[in-house]
């Protein structure tokens, strides 16, 4: 009996095509994000050319005569609403902001305009102001007297909404407000970006409250700006929802690929034997097995299995024999108590299987010689 199990040579030839088509897709992936990655750096990102960024509105700005000022980090922010006196601040992702550096940077600035802060950022810029639901982001109309949003018009908010004190002015159903001090809450990005500039009034909105001042601190904050205490996003929210579903994706493949390649276990092959094989070896080879794994009691069961099976036709009783009976026929015969030795506890040490084997083979040669 012999079983088939493949080797290095025989594995390596029916892996090499998945390797291979492995391989293809990494090189492939990394040649897209390669290619892809000088025109579009993130979200919100004013050197992005990509739908989520907003190099049209930087472009625009800066047409109008605003200077616009692209920071990452918050110690870069910070020299740059020093260096350049009143300007208009715009933080592009307030979660990696500590509020307390929130509220620095919006004690520098001439107005401040924050897109999508969370319940902790906002509480840093205007005690009293709450988040209060979370909404699509859509076609609204203005709904107040807030000057950049009557000359707007209609623009695409939505997002989270806000309320607050009786000071706090709220347009756009609650997704954009103005809190006292020159500061704007936004509800989304949307606005911002560049596949939304060109609808309705976004780009109305956006200009007019980016470019109050002559000069616009663009701060995109990086992860390293999160202190103690700061709001912390997860993993699955940093990464663009597009890498989500390929990984996904690639998941499903891969489980489909498996199901397609995987071949069943069937049963033993049984083939004879090239060679005639001697049973002194068989047995030399099974000890060797014993030994090895310490089966002392189990080798010791074999032997009482194989002394019984020569004596019982010696004392002229069946295989089913009863172990009393056994036992009293072989007191009979040879006057010997046979009982603990044929049904006792087994050995549990290599020494005492010797010795429960000679113990054996004296019971044996006492019961024929009798």
């Amino acid at each position: 009996m012999t079983v088939v199990s493949p080797d290095a040579r025989r594995v390596w030839r029916a892996a090499r095509v998945p390797v291979f088509i492995a391989l293809v897709l990494v090189f492939g992936c990394a040649v897209v994000v390669l290619a892809s990655s000088g025109g579009s750096s993130g979200a919100l990102d004013p050197a992005s050319t990509a739908r989520g960024g907003a190099q049209a509105l930087a472009k625009l700005l800066e047409r109008q005569g605003v200077r616009l000022v692209a920071v990452h980090g918050y110690r870069a922010a910070e020299t740059a609403l020093t260096s350049h006196g009143d300007a208009t601040l715009l933080v592009a992702d307030p979660a990696l902001v500590e509020p307390g550096r929130l509220a620095a940077l919006r004690d520098r600035a001439g107005a401040t305009v924050v897109v999508g802060p969370e319940q902790q950022a906002l509480t840093a810029l205007w005690p009293g102001v709450a988040v209060i639901a979370e909404t699509e982001v859509g076609l609204r109309s203005p709904g107040c007297t807030l000057a950049p949003a009557v000359a707007a018009g209609d623009a695409v908010t939505g997002g989270l909404r806000y309320r607050g004190p009786g000071v706090l002015r709220s347009c756009y159903e609650g997704s954009l407000v103005q809190l006292p001090g020159e500061v704007t809450v936004l509800g989304t990005g949307a606005p911002l970006t560049n596949g939304s500039l060109a609808q309705a009034g976004d780009a109305a909105l956006t200009m007019r409250l980016l470019g109050r001042y002559p000069t616009l601190v663009w701060y995109v904050p990086s992860p390293g700006d999160a202190a103690a205490g700061a709001v912390r996003r997860p993993l699955t929210e940093l990464l663009p929802r597009s890498w989500l579903f390929g990984a996904i994706e690639v998941v499903v493949a891969a489980v489909l690929f498996a199901l397609w390649r995987a071949r069943r276990l069937g049963p033993v092959v049984t083939e004879p034997l090239p060679v005639a094989v001697r049973a002194a070896e068989t047995v030399e080879g099974r000890a060797r097995l014993y030994r090895r794994s310490r089966s002392a009691g189990h080798a010791a069961e074999i032997l009482r299995q194989a002394a019984l099976a020569r004596l019982l036709p010696v004392l002229g009783l069946g295989p089913g024999a009863e172990p009393a009976s056994v036992t009293a026929a072989i007191r009979a015969r040879c006057g010997s108590d046979a009982g603990p030795l044929l049904y006792g506890p087994a050995p549990e040490d290599e020494a005492a299987l010797v010795r429960f084997a000679n113990e054996l083979d004296r019971l044996e040669r006492e019961v024929r010689g009798s």
